[in-house]
């Protein structure tokens, strides 16, 4: 069969405005969000600066709109999730396509570990922090033993962990992120034992 080099994410990356999101975050993680400046970043682009800020007119628009794109199936998968049952397999679901979302969205989300007082600062620190607890909420068990109210709320942070904590070890980053889904499946679960 043949292959096509203008299909995946390297076509859909051809565009200016996703382009510099690429860029920047490439920029921000070899030197800090701080130490950044948008000339730079209009640099490695082989643009003006004024190209630029046709744009983007701050380094904190191009965060924030990176986020938003990179996090909208983590939205759809709250909206989603909102309106079905609390079951096991609903919550199962959940943590399959969090873990999924993350790993497509993973350079932003190891620059928002990184930078985590940086994250705060911008106005994207409440929306994260306000999608965290959804999350948990999403998950716990409602009037289940406080040990599987733990369960759950660390089924979540256990794929945060092999996104961002077990990024060093060796390996394939896609078996970490299965390995990490199969042990917050495993939590899950062991939470929903009298289900």
């Amino acid at each position: 069969m043949p292959t096509s080099s203008s299909s995946g994410p390297q076509h859909r990356r051809g565009n200016t405005r996703q382009r510099i999101q690429d860029i920047a975050l490439e920029l921000f993680a070899e030197q800090g969000y701080e130490k950044t400046s948008l000339r730079e970043i209009a640099e490695r682009l082989d643009v003006t600066k004024a190209a630029l800020y046709y744009h983007f007119k701050t380094k904190e628009d191009i965060i924030i709109s990176l986020f938003e794109d990179v996090t909208r199936p983590i939205d759809e998968l709250i909206a989603w999730a909102d309106a079905q049952p609390r079951t096991l397999e609903t919550k199962r679901e959940v943590l399959r396509r969090y873990s999924e979302a993350m790993a497509a969205g993973a350079p932003l989300y190891r620059f928002m570990q990184e930078n985590q007082a940086t994250t705060r600062e911008l106005s994207i620190g409440h929306t994260v922090k306000t999608r965290l607890f959804h999350l948990v909420e999403l998950l716990r068990t409602q009037d289940g033993a406080l040990a599987d109210q733990v369960r759950c709320v660390s089924a979540l942070f256990t794929l945060h962990a092999g996104m961002m904590f077990l990024q060093h070890i060796d390996g394939d980053p896609e078996e970490t992120r299965r390995a990490a889904l199969e042990v917050a499946t495993d939590l899950i679960t062991q939470a929903h034992h009298d289900a």
